[in-house]
């Protein structure tokens, strides 16, 4: 087993493990006696955080690219010598944080065995104050560890779908839209809607947009799976009460060539003319394009460019993203099937409902998280939702490019 390095800290109390050994297991209770009385760095309300970093693994990996970037032939493909580059230095960085909080934690231990020496209560402030800021440091980091997937540090295509349920759903998904575009514009990411067929009277039946970021696929891919609303309807004149459902799928950006094999015989490119607002509006020419994975069925499609190449480009983009995703499903199928679990449809993966009428809840049915702000979700705070749910699940496998 690799050597690890961890860090358990509760409000007041340390459990540490260093990145050189495991120290002892037993929780460190810091007890201080002043001459006015005593205070106890302990207690039952906690904050218990747990995480695992493998820092022999992290150097490892530095050392690897370091030998590529030493061999000449290393620089004649850029665009592949400055991602390996980008990725050295985001290693390092993230071994120089850990390293520094570990430092943090001895010189912390270390003071307050000095003010158990000195029996100085006047201390308990400082070291409370430090105290705090180190846990926040490791919920942050660990949370890091949370999004150390395969994936995770990738853009995402997220993409829409409404359910049944005619112009009700078609709506919900316009506003699952406006709620994930919100979210990325508040994380500071951007956003490209690639593709969109509008709904008959509102709405949209289904949207495809790209959200680029650090961490963005890490971040969305705890969206996946079904949304319900249950609200008053403005499209029913009666203004009763309806449920509708969308699909919401999540794919890594992933690369043609380096993580997806696709052999160009597979595939089966269409081209028709994109649907518009009419007018002078009117797609002319096939611009809009349709690529279909003959031997899987799998299917892309846009037509918001103008350019037919740009339009093949944005299709092809998701149809790899896709193939990618179904090799990672079936692999994780038939991982189920050896543990004797049961995987659900994602039609039937119903994971959070959004209650506007009689009372206002989102509540996600995976963790069971829950709050009354139903505006602040649909506006795109979802940051909650998303850590509950990725802290409560452990994500990520690594393999060998994807051969379809």
């Amino acid at each position: 087993m690799a050597e690890s390095v961890g860090l358990r800290l509760t409000r007041h109390a340390i459990r540490r493990y260093t990145y050189r050994r495991i120290r002892d297991s037993r929780e460190v209770v810091i007890t201080c006696k002043s001459l006015q009385g005593h205070f106890r760095i302990s207690g039952t309300e906690s904050l218990t955080s747990w995480c695992v970093f493998d820092l022999p693994k992290k150097e490892r990996e530095i050392a690897s690219i370091e030998a590529e970037a030493a061999d000449p032939s290393f620089w004649s493909d850029s665009g592949r010598a400055g991602k390996r580059m980008q990725k050295m230095s985001s290693l390092i960085a993230e071994l120089d944080e850990w390293r520094d909080l570990d430092s943090r934690a001895d010189s912390l231990s270390e003071f307050v065995s000095l003010a158990m020496e000195e029996k100085d209560g006047s201390l308990l402030e400082p070291v409370a104050t430090d105290l705090d800021t180190i846990r926040k440091d490791l919920e942050r980091l660990e949370f890091n560890l949370v999004l150390s997937g395969r994936n995770d540090n990738r853009n995402a295509i997220v993409a829409l779908h409404a359910g049944a349920g005619g112009v009700e759903s078609q709506d919900w998904a316009a506003m699952l839209l406006r709620m994930y575009l919100r979210w990325a514009e508040q994380r500071g990411y951007s956003s490209d809607v690639l593709d969109t067929s509008p709904g008959d009277e509102a709405g949209i039946k289904s949207t495809v947009l790209q959200i680029s970021g650090q961490h963005a696929y890490g971040y969305l891919k705890a969206e996946r799976g079904t949304h319900r609303l249950v609200r008053l309807s403005p499209f029913d004149r009666d203004h009763a009460r309806h449920t509708s459902f969308a699909l919401v799928e999540v794919l890594p950006e992933v690369e043609e060539g380096i993580d997806v094999v696709i052999d160009p015989d597979d595939l089966k490119f269409e081209a028709f003319r994109a649907g518009g607002a009419g007018g002078q509006s009117v797609q002319k020419n096939s611009t809009a394009v349709r690529i279909t994975h003959i031997p899987t069925g799998l299917k892309a499609s846009c037509q918001n460019e103008r350019s037919q190449h740009q339009n093949k480009e944005i299709a092809m983009r998701i149809l790899t993203a896709r193939l990618a995703e179904r090799e990672l499903a079936l692999r994780s199928e038939e991982m189920a099937k050896l543990k004797g679990e049961h995987l659900s449809p994602e039609w039937g993966s119903q994971i959070r409902s959004y209650v506007l009428h009689p009372y206002r809840m989102v509540k996600d049915h995976r963790t069971n998280f829950e709050t009354a702000d139903a505006d602040a979700v649909l506006d795109g705070e979802l940051d909650d939702f998303i850590r509950a749910y990725l802290t409560s699940t452990v994500g990520g496998a690594d393999g060998q490019p994807a051969k379809v």
